[in-house]
């Protein structure tokens, strides 16, 4: 074989080995790389070899594109780009297979200073330094802590925000110094010092954030009895601190703030059901998690005080809004004085 012939046969050995990284999906550039032309090109699509995805991409075959190929074309595409957001890790397997499961467009993240028409299926975010961010991978995605910040940056309420971090805090390679790190590369990121408390808290292992949302929320916004925090007691493995204690009617709240558990929105309306039932028998503990602190404080307000009142409390809990559920009760107990009265 001559020079000709090798070089041929690199640029063609080349061009396979970026086909098969890619999962089918190439580039209009990287195929004018390996020394194909326009009529070759079009000679390929007309034999169904290739078929045009987006401008200057292509797969090589006509069928459905899967999730791994369309996340590929859309990289490539946007290039220098990278996953972003809800796609920088695929959906599970079970999703993908559940019967009329429609694909979501795929979010690639480009540098700020840059401008792409977003094509069909694609949605195009700018970021700031955005290679400080990016990580490899195949597609290229955003580092993991990062991408778990921008989404928690994008919630829109905190307990979404703690969910952002809760897909992440698990992972054995992603550690509160890791997060604090990516934190550190987002100066202007949204709610940046409660989320930045929420890993000192991971770090610590207190529950600092959920203490006090606990306590701005449920207690004070409704008009429940001021509760001693973190007071001492004595265990057989030796002394421990109740996160809150309302002492004089023998009620104890802790509160579970582990981040990191798949289903851990699942453990939250285990936690609702058990609350429930703690507000009709009168157990002496409660444990409460971001869901019913951050999501459903009223609520969670309206059991405690039942709870409270089981136990001796003579006091009224107070509404936080008109629509607040302790409202409909504090109605529902005049209307039953009113017809005792009658």
């Amino acid at each position: 074989m001559d020079d000709d012939g090798w070089e041929r046969e690199r640029l063609r050995l080349q061009l396979e080995s970026q086909r098969r990284m890619q999962d089918g999906v190439l580039t209009h550039g990287q195929l004018m790389a390996a020394g194909l032309t326009r009529a070759d090109l079009a000679r390929m699509q007309r034999r169904k070899e290739l078929r045009r995805v987006h401008p200057r991409i292509y797969v090589d075959h006509t069928g459905p594109l899967n999730w791994h190929q369309r996340a590929w074309a859309a990289v490539l595409y946007a290039a220098p780009a990278y996953l972003y957001g809800p796609s920088a890790e695929p959906p599970r397997t079970e999703q993908l297979a559940r019967p009329g499961f429609v694909p979501d467009p795929i979010h690639v993240a480009i540098d700020q200073s840059r401008r792409v028409k977003a094509q069909p299926g694609i949605v195009i975010h700018r970021i700031t330094n955005l290679e400080s961010h990016a990580f490899g991978g195949t597609p290229p995605r955003l580092r993991l802590e990062d991408n778990a910040l921008v989404m928690a940056h994008e919630a829109r309420s905190e307990l979404d925000a703690v969910a952002c971090l809760a897909q992440v805090a698990g992972r054995s390679y992603v550690t509160p110094t890791s997060l604090r790190a990516a934190l550190g590369r987002f100066p202007s990121l949204r709610r940046r010092a409660w989320i930045g408390a929420i890993v000192d808290d991971l770090e610590s292992g207190s529950h600092s954030v959920l203490e006090h949302g606990y306590l701005t929320k449920v207690e004070r916004a409704h008009g429940l009895p001021p509760a001693e925090r973190q007071s001492p007691r004595t265990a057989p493995s030796g002394s421990q601190f109740r996160d809150v204690e309302y002492v004089a009617y023998g009620l104890v709240v802790e509160l579970d703030g582990a981040l990191g558990h798949d289903a851990w929105r699942d453990q939250a309306r285990d936690a609702d059901r058990a609350l429930d039932d703690l507000a009709a028998s009168g157990t002496v503990t409660a444990r409460l998690r971001w869901h019913q602190v951050f999501d459903t404080p009223c609520r969670t307000a309206q059991a405690v005080a039942r709870i409270l009142r089981t136990r001796g409390w003579a006091g009224t809990p107070a509404a936080c809004s008109d629509d607040c559920p302790v409202a409909a009760d504090r109605r529902s107990e005049d209307h039953a004085r009113r017809d005792w009265r009658s």
